[in-house]
C-alpha cells in the first residue's frame, strides 16, 4: 500500500474511526481501520501503540512502508530498539540496495549504542547518496564518537549545497568547542550573514559569542550594528553604545546615533561630554517641547552658560537665570540645579544672599557634597564672612585637593580674606 493511499485513507476515513467501537481487536480490524489507528496514535504521541499496529500491518501485508513506519515509531518512542534492528536487518538481506533501510539503521544503532555499526551504515550511505539530508544523517555517528574533523567535512558539503543556517550553526559550535577553529567559524558566519540578509538573530548572537572569546571589540561593535540594522531593539542599541564607550570613541557613538536618528537621550549626554553645547541645547529644547518636563529648562540654563565664550555677558547670564528660575518655580528641586543657580547668583554678584539660601537648600539634600560646600564658602567670601568661608573651604580642600582650578582660585582668595 503506497504512502499516498495512507494519507488519502486517513483523510477519508478518520470520521469513521471516531465512531468505531474501541473494543475491536487488531485481528478483526480492516487494513484501513488499522492505518487510521496507527496515524492517530502517532498524532497523540502513543508510539508504542502505533509501533504495534504498523508491525501487525507489515506482518500481514509485507508492505515495506509499514515496516519503515514501525521502525520510525520505535525510534520516536525509544522502545523495542533491538527488535526493530533485527526486523529491519532481516528485510535488508532480501533488499540490500534500499537506502531507506540505511537511513533508519543509523539512528537505531546510535540509540542502541552500536556505534561501529552506525558508522558502517553511514559510510555506505555516503558512498551512494550525496543528498543533503543523507549526508547530514551520516554525520551523526562521527559526531557521536568525537571524530569532529570527519563530521565537519560532511557537514561542510551539506552547507555548500543548502546554505542551511542550522547546519552552519552546528558547524560553528563544533569549530568553537572541539576543533579550535574559532577564526574559521567567524569567517563562515560573517560570510553567511552578509550574503543572507534574512539570517536569524541566532547567527549574529553566535558570532558575537565568538568575537567575545577573541576579545575583538571591533567585531563585536560591527556585529551589533548589523544586528540593530535588521532588528532595532533598544538592548542592541545599548550594546553598541557600550562598545563605543569601551573603545572610548565618543565621536563614533555620536556619528552612529545621528545617522540612525536614535538614542537621543544618550546623544544628549554625549554632546555634553564632547562640549557640543549648541547641539545639546537643540535637543534640550526638543525634549522640553515633547515632554513639558521643567528639568530640561534647567538643563538649558546650564548649557547656555557653558556654551558662552564670554562668561560675563549680561544678556546670557540673565537668560541662564531665567531658565533656572522658571524650572525651580515649576517644581524642579534637584540639588545639582539648585547649586548651579545659587552659585551663579553669588559668583556674578546678582543676589548673593539669595544665592547662599539656595545653596543651603542644596546642602540639605547632599550635606557633604564638596562642590556645594565650595559654592557656600564662596558666598561667605563674597559677603566678607571670612572665618566661615575659611573653615568651609578648608574642608573642601581636604576632600578634593587643589587640582581643580576653580577650587584652587577660591582657596587662594579665601586665605587672604580679612
Amino acid at each position: 500500500m503506497s504512502r499516498h493511499r495512507i494519507i488519502s485513507v486517513f483523510i477519508a476515513v478518520f470520521a469513521l474511526f471516531v465512531g468505531t467501537a474501541q473494543a475491536k481487536e487488531l485481528m478483526v480490524l480492516s487494513e484501513d481501520e488499522m492505518i487510521i489507528r496507527g496515524l492517530f496514535y502517532e498524532e497523540i504521541g502513543a508510539f508504542e501503540q502505533s509501533r504495534a499496529i504498523y508491525g501487525k500491518l507489515f506482518d500481514t501485508t509485507g508492505d515495506e512502508v509499514y515496516l519503515f513506519k514501525e521502525v520510525a515509531s520505535s525510534l520516536l518512542g525509544k522502545t523495542n530498539i533491538p527488535q526493530s534492528i533485527t526486523r529491519l536487518k532481516s528485510w535488508d538481506k532480501k533488499h540490500p540496495e534500499t537506502l531507506e533501510v540505511k537511513r533508519l539503521l543509523i539512528p537505531l544503532y546510535l540509540v542502541n549504542n552500536n556505534i561501529k555499526e552506525a558508522k558502517k551504515e553511514a559510510e555506505y550511505l555516503l558512498e551512494r547518496s550525496d543528498t543533503p539530508i543523507d549526508m547530514e544523517l551520516a554525520s551523526n555517528p562521527f559526531l557521536y564518537t568525537g571524530e569532529f574533523k570527519r563530521a565537519l567535512e560532511i557537514l561542510s558539503k551539506v552547507y555548500e549545497k543548502t546554505a542551511n543556517e542550522e547546519i552552519l550553526l552546528r558547524m560553528s559550535v563544533i569549530m568553537d568547542e572541539y576543533t579550535n577553529e574559532q577564526k574559521k567559524a567567524i569567517q563562515l558566519l560573517e560570510m553567511h550573514r552578509r550574503m543572507h540578509h534574512d539570517s536569524s538573530n541566532e547567527v549574529y548572537l553566535h558570532l558575537l559569542s565568538l568575537y567575545v572569546k577573541q576579545n575583538d571589540i571591533d567585531g563585536i561593535l560591527e556585529t551589533y550594528k548589523a544586528l540593530y540594522a535588521k532588528d532595532p531593539k533598544k538592548e542592541f542599541l545599548a550594546k553598541i553604545i557600550d562598545a563605543y564607550a569601551y573603545k572610548k570613541d565618543i565621536d563614533g557613538a555620536i556619528e552612529f546615533l545621528e545617522a540612525n536618528n536614535e538614542g537621543k537621550d544618550i546623544l544628549y549626554v554625549l554632546y555634553k561630554e564632547k562640549k557640543e553645547f549648541k547641539k545639546a541645547i537643540t535637543l534640550a529644547d526638543q525634549f522640553y517641547e515633547n515632554e513639558k518636563d521643567a528639568r530640561w529648562l534647567a538643563e538649558k540654563g546650564i548649557l547656555l552658560f557653558e556654551e558662552a565664550k564670554d562668561k560675563n555677558n549680561k544678556e546670557m547670564i540673565q537668560e541662564v537665570i531665567s531658565c533656572l528660575e522658571k524650572a525651580i518655580a515649576m517644581g524642579v528641586d534637584d540639588s545639582v540645579y539648585l547649586n548651579y543657580y545659587g552659585y551663579t547668583l553669588i559668583d556674578k554678584e546678582i543676589d548673593i544672599k539669595k544665592g547662599i539660601k539656595i545653596i543651603e537648600d542644596a546642602l540639605v539634600q547632599q550635606p557633604n557634597n564638596p562642590y556645594y560646600l565650595d559654592s557656600l564658602a564662596w558666598g561667605y567670601y563674597k559677603t566678607h564672612q571670612c572665618k566661615k568661608a575659611y573653615e568651609m573651604m578648608k574642608k573642601v580642600v581636604e576632600q578634593e585637593g587643589l587640582e581643580e582650578p576653580e577650587i584652587a582660585e577660591h582657596w587662594e582668595k579665601i586665605q587672604k580674606c580679612k
